[in-house]
Parts: structure tokens; sequence; C-alpha cells
């Protein structure tokens, strides 16, 4: 009989297709699964580590199509929060803002930019392209496995800076050039954010030009649409005419349809959906996460960071960008109208002089400061070089619900470090299996397992990652099913779940008993 470094017995497996889930063994050599076999077949055979798995489930290492770690890979690259979940593949490059490909010229201001997203991380930004990023990660001691989308938003900021306006044909082109570049050196799809610059300035026609190459290359459009509220509708015949016109691949990023005043469209929204050729992710929560200054016009933006701080110093620029959050812009998806000033919560600032403001909502925070809530906030934006991040709650748990049990969805985290992250960070997949699966029975063990590992490989184009087969990569995770559950809250967010008993990663063990065990085992995946 073979000799295994891990054998795993008396569990019950559910394998990431969907399937009913039966007992086995799985026996791992090498980092791959070598053997899935009956009840005591591997029971005697050699093996340098043995997991005794009796009461547990042993499924396929989770996928979160929707991750921000981009930077936070390059400070602590074992990513616990997701680690101790059972996430063993981050897709990052999200939301058309990642590290590369870059220009020299715009890295301070993309700083800034990324800063406000992801959070303050002093690196080194010593590459230019996403080769050279990869190559940067492939160093670290990776937790999980990482795979990269290229970003909209860097591609055009690489070819046409930081302004708000269309490209001419040359510079088309050249975006396509540099779409092909950034896929041959190994991102799976391109990504991009439609409400954040850069990205917020392409019209529908420079996106088909871009999904046409994705289509030669049969590879994902991932995309935060235009609008998740008044005009969620539209946004959505958006992405239909582009995937249309193009021939791409459409994925929508954490699917929602958010403000009270919207959630009567689920219906509509569905119907749109219903014989399209789309796929999405959601989490599995009523709030949103994202950075603090999305809550300011899109013109504010244009030109970058500095352009913007600029305006938030003139008394003139606050007072138009007060009226346009108060009154709205035809098309712009306003948070504030989402949301209001008391459903917008601070995650993260920059300096210890403004840490009293984080997990304040907007309201709080102007009561604290003695200011409109509005002022107040653009304070702090200058204040903090626009590094501030935001939670904002927009949606209702009944959609939550019906929009994971579609066929389309699998689920993702949008996890995004803080002071007060958003609790998606640390419990989204233990969340599903906890209080959807056990306590709601809103999905079956084995359809939530497959939205959480075959559906996501198959959206994302992982050929041996996502099932519990023989050949594929080790990525495993075993949890029991009668305790699993998230413990993080918006209140007290930085919380591991409970549940989560062992988590492979190739063959290598990070998770044992419910303890972290960090070593290096993940690896860049590359297209």
């Amino acid at each position: 009989m073979a000799h295994f470094d891990v054998v795993i017995t008396g569990g019950t497996v559910v394998d990431g297709t969907g399937a009913p889930k039966r007992a086995a063994e799985v026996g791992i050599s090498g980092g791959r699964i070598t053997a899935v076999a009956a009840p005591g077949e591997l029971r005697a055979a050699a093996a340098a580590d043995r997991i005794d798995a009796t009461g547990k489930v042993v499924c396929p290492g989770f996928i979160d199509t929707h991750s921000h770690s981009d930077l936070l890979v390059l400070k602590e690259p074992f990513i616990a929060p997701k680690i101790m979940q059972g996430v063993t593949t981050e897709l990052i490059g999200q939301d058309g803002m990642s590290l590369a490909p870059l220009r020299e010229d715009c890295i301070p201001a993309w700083k800034k930019a990324m800063a406000g997203l992801e959070g303050d991380y002093e690196v080194d930004w010593d590459w230019l392209d996403v080769d050279g990023y990869l190559t940067r990660i492939e160093a670290m001691d990776l937790g999980p496995n990482f795979a990269f989308l290229a970003p909209h938003g860097n591609i055009r900021m690489k070819v046409m800076g930081l302004e708000d306006r269309p490209p001419t044909p040359d510079e088309t082109a050249e975006m396509q050039d540099l779409l092909r570049e950034c896929l041959d050196q190994g991102a799976f799809g391109m990504s991009t954010g439609m409400i954040y610059p850069p990205c917020c300035y392409a019209d529908t026609k420079e996106f088909v030009a871009l999904c046409k190459v994705l289509a030669e290359r049969d590879a994902p459009f991932v995309v935060h649409k235009r609008n998740a509220s008044d005009r969620v509708l539209e946004s959505i015949e958006e992405l239909l005419s582009i995937s249309r016109q193009s021939g791409c691949r459409t994925h929508i990023s954490h699917f929602k349809v958010a403000g009270r005043l919207n959630w009567g469209k689920i219906d509509r929204v569905f119907q749109l959906l219903d014989g399209a050729d789309f796929s999405f992710d959601n989490y599995p929560y009523v709030a949103g996460s994202t950075m603090l200054a999305v809550i300011l016009p899109p013109w504010a933006h244009n030109g970058g960071t500095e352009k913007l701080l600029e305006r938030l110093r003139s008394p003139e620029e606050r007072a138009r960008m007060k009226k346009d959050i108060i009154d709205g812009i035809q098309g712009w998806d306003n948070f504030v109208h989402r949301a209001g000033f008391e459903g917008i919560r601070i995650t993260f600032v920059k300096t210890a002089e403004n840490r009293d403001a984080v997990g304040k909502s907007l309201k709080e925070l102007g009561e604290l400061r003695g200011k409109d809530p509005l002022d107040a906030t653009f304070d702090l934006l200058l204040e903090e070089d626009n590094t501030a991040g935001l939670v904002v709650f927009h949606g209702l748990e009944e959609h939550v619900v019906r929009i994971m049990q579609r066929p389309e969805g699998n689920i993702c985290s949008d996890g995004i470090m803080g002071a007060k992250p958003h609790p998606r960070l640390y419990g989204s997949f233990p969340r599903v299996l906890g209080r959807y699966v056990r306590e709601e029975k809103a999905l079956r063990l084995e359809e939530a397992i497959y939205k959480m590992t075959g559906r996501p490989a198959s959206v994302i184009g992982l050929k041996d990652r996502g099932l519990i087969r023989e050949g594929n990569a080790a990525d495993i995770v075993i949890f029991d099913p009668a305790a699993v559950i998230d413990k993080a809250t918006y209140d007290d967010p930085q919380q591991y779940p409970a549940g989560i008993e062992h988590v492979l990663v190739n063959g290598k063990v990070l998770v044992e008993s419910g303890k972290p065990r960090p070593q290096k085992a993940g690896k860049v995946l590359r297209a």
C-alpha cells in the first residue's frame, strides 16, 4: 500500500460537486489528493500524519472570489482571518483597483487610493507589471493560495493617467494590449469597479472593447456594477449589453439590491438574470464595506487623491459636494441616500488623533465633533489623507437568503482589514454553514459547499481545486457541522469562528484542532 503524507479517516466527505455526502477516507501525498477511498481502506496505510475526522465534514477548501488582501499579503502573508474560516484560495485584484500594472509617475497617488480601500501599509512597491507583483507575493510565506484579476483601473491609469475623459482609439488599443499582457502574465480575468475612479470614468464602449479581449481567452469580466441602488436595473442592463456585444463571461461582484427605497425591485432584478449567462457572488450580511470616500460624488475624485484633498480644502467645492450628496446626481450610486448618516460606520483611519471615530456612524461622528455630519466626514477624510473605511447598512435579510439560493451564485467575503472591520472578514463562510444551513435550512449542506468550492473554481477557471478528487490539490477543510458558526459581530468583529477544526493548503496543515499553525503553504496560481 502507498505511503501518504496525511491520511484523513472517519469523516463524511462532501466533495464540492453538489453530490450527496458520503463516508470516505482521503490520502494526501506531495500536496495532492492521491486517494479517495471507502471507509477502512486507508486505516492501515502508512502515513506521516493522521487526522481522525469522526463526526466531522471533510470538504474542499473554500475559494473566496472577492478578496481584498492585495496589500495585506505583503505584511501578513498567513492571512489568519481567512485561513481560520477555511478559505484556502483568494481571488485578488478586485473592483478595478490593485497593485499592478503601475505607472511610475502615478504611484504616489495610487498608494493613497489603495490606502483608502485596503488600509495604510508601509511596503516597498518595487514592481511595475503583474508578473513583478505576483513574483513578489510568491516569495512570501503564504497561508492561502492567491489568484489575480487584471484591474481595469490600473490598466486605465497606466495608459491614460487618472483623468475623467474617454480614451482615444489609440489609447483603447493600448489598453487592450496591456490587458493581454496581464493575462499572459497570469491574470485569470479583468475586474472593474464602476463606482471607483478611474473606472467610473469609462463608458460602455470602453468596457466592450476590453471585454472582447477577455472573450478571446474565455476569461471572466468581474464587475462591481455602476449602481446597486436606485439604478440597479439599468446597471444590470448595461452589463447585459457589454456581455452581448463582447461575447465575454460576466461575473457580478457582491450582488445586492441596496437601500430601502429599492428593495421592491428584487423580483425585476431576478427577471433580468433569468436566462442570462451571468454568474455572481454574494456575502451573507445585510451591510457592505468599502472606502469612506465613496460617499463623495465622482467628479470630486478626478485627477486622483491629491486633487480630491485640494477640493476638500475648498469651501466652494465642499458646498458643491454637499449639494450633490443631498440632492443626488443622475446615475450615481449615492451611499448616503442608500443608508442615511446613521447607517454608515467608520471602520478604520490612519492616525491616532482620529481613532475615536472608528466604529462611529456619520451621525455620531457629527455629534462627536459638534458639526454637521458631512462637514465632520469631509474633515476626517482630509485629516486622514483619504485613508479611511466604512461599513454601510443597506440590505434586507430576506434578500440575502434569496440571492444566496440563486443557482448562478457563489459565496464570497469581500473582506477588508481595519481596526473595526466588517465581520465578513472573519466569518463569511462559517456563517453560511452555521446560520443558513444548520439553523435556517435555507441551503442544503452539499449545495452550500458547492457554492464555496466547486462553483467558484469553475467561475475562475481553477482546474485542479474546488473538489475532493484524486489528482487535485490538497486544499481541504474539516469542520464540525453541529458547531460551525461565525462569532464576529459589527461591534466586535475580530473574532475567529467556531467549528473549523482543520485547514490544509496544498497538503500542509495550517489549522489543527481549531488552532492556527502558520507555515508556508500557499502558492500564486497563474492562469
